[in-house]
């Protein structure tokens, strides 16, 4: 890991590879998730993620985005941190950033502040993209006796001086981009 995550009243935003991030995340911030609700009716998976107090959204629902919104915005009122991957999907690659949900912070509901986050993983192929079966992704990565990860917690900004839920998007996805250690060759 490298920097320090914000303890409370923040909003953690990172690049989403695998479903590694979750545990590598959560271990070192103790942070909750945005999840897509199908997931709490994963087997397994779904019982973990009542644990961590996981904010389930209905994705599917493109008019519902001000319900998702509110659901974020009320975890948010419990001081807990919360994570989100706003590029939608797991990709090797940084996506453009989805900022629909980002609206929770534009204006923020008092002083919280949004942390990027950037993971890479020292073995590239622990990606979890396309049509990939889960249990296949799984053994795959499982396989793997080690890898390395990097945790990046990036200097942190108030999305009050940045302006609309776009801009916020963009402000912290420039952060990410910037903040490649691995590419960079300093890890």
């Amino acid at each position: 890991m490298r920097g320090s995550p914000i303890p409370a009243d923040v909003l953690f935003v990172s690049n989403h590879q695998s479903w590694l991030d979750i545990p590598v995340i959560a271990g070192a911030t103790g942070t909750a998730f945005v999840a897509n609700s199908g997931v709490r009716d994963w087997p397994v998976v779904g019982w973990l993620a009542g644990f961590n107090n996981t904010v389930y959204v209905d994705r599917g629902d493109r008019t519902g985005v001000h319900g998702q919104v509110g659901v974020v915005r009320a975890a948010l009122e419990l001081h807990q941190p919360i994570a989100i991957f706003p590029e939608g999907t797991t990709s090797a690659e940084l996506l453009p950033f989805k900022p629909s949900l980002l609206e929770v912070v534009s204006p923020p509901p008092r002083a919280i502040r949004v942390q990027p986050l950037r993971l890479t993983y020292g073995a590239p192929e622990l990606a979890w993209v396309g049509d990939e079966p889960a249990p296949r992704n799984i053994w795959r990565v499982l396989r793997h006796r080690r890898f390395r990860v990097l945790l990046e917690c990036l200097e942190p900004f108030d999305p009050a001086g940045v302006g609309d839920r776009k801009a916020i998007a963009a402000e912290a996805r420039a952060r990410i981009l910037a903040g490649s250690a691995w590419e960079r060759g300093s890890v």
